[in-house]
């Protein structure tokens, strides 16, 4: 579905009455099960935490599952609706519990939203080995904007043969572990920049897709 179809949708889910609530036996604001062990595999794979901020909603029908495992990319022309709406300011934490991004040549994790055509929100982006001690990537006007997430579109869909850990074809944010002086990282943070334009419930804000581990290594 393109994402204007897409802004249709939230719109009249929002004429029509409250976001979706969030799945039975999910908590909010504190430790999420993911469900019985995954395979080994490059994604994310545990919602350690989510605060949803104002305008969020759109995805938590189908949280957290919406965020683990592989991306859904439309390219250059559609956004994906395989997405969670963090809200203004809102945070997700993720873990990864079989296989850890770890420091090798150039990219190491890739993050990926939504945007395409032009219509892109963003997202500030941590990591952390223990998750005690968290090393932010810049974003922000005196970072230039490349160090935040959600600035380019995503293409990475392995459903349709697009790999989703080679930087060259899958789109989304590629971060060094390098930048931030870590050789590892377990957890990875994702806030609302809190600078986009569209917080209109459900689907304000930035809208997370997957996290993929590039460079990694066994737990």
């Amino acid at each position: 579905m393109r994402r204007g179809a897409r802004l249709i949708s939230l719109l009249l889910v929002s004429a029509c009455g409250a976001p979706p609530s969030v799945d039975a036996g999910v908590v909010l604001d504190g430790e999420v099960d993911a469900g019985p062990p995954r395979p080994v595999d490059p994604w994310a794979d545990r919602v350690v935490r989510f605060s949803p901020g104002p305008g969020a909603g759109f995805g938590q029908d189908l949280f957290p599952q919406v965020v683990l495992g592989a991306p859904s990319g439309g390219g250059e022309a559609q956004g994906s609706l395989d997405v969670l709406s963090l809200g203004k300011l809102g945070v997700i934490e993720l873990e990864f519990i079989d296989l850890v991004a770890i420091d090798g040549p150039g990219v190491d994790l890739l993050v990926f939203e939504n945007g395409f055509a032009g219509f892109f929100e963003t997202g500030a982006v941590e990591v952390s080995e223990d998750g005690v001690d968290w090393r932010a990537f810049p974003c922000g006007l005196d970072a230039g904007p490349s160090r935040c997430a959600g600035l380019h579109p995503v293409s990475a869909n392995p459903a349709l043969g697009i790999s989703g850990t080679d930087p060259a074809v899958a789109g989304g944010e590629g971060y060094d572990l390098a930048e931030v002086g870590l050789t590892r990282a377990r957890f990875v943070r994702i806030s609302d920049s809190g600078a986009n334009r569209f917080y209109g419930p459900p689907g304000g804000g930035f809208d997370l897709d997957a996290v993929a581990v590039v460079n990694g290594g066994p737990l």
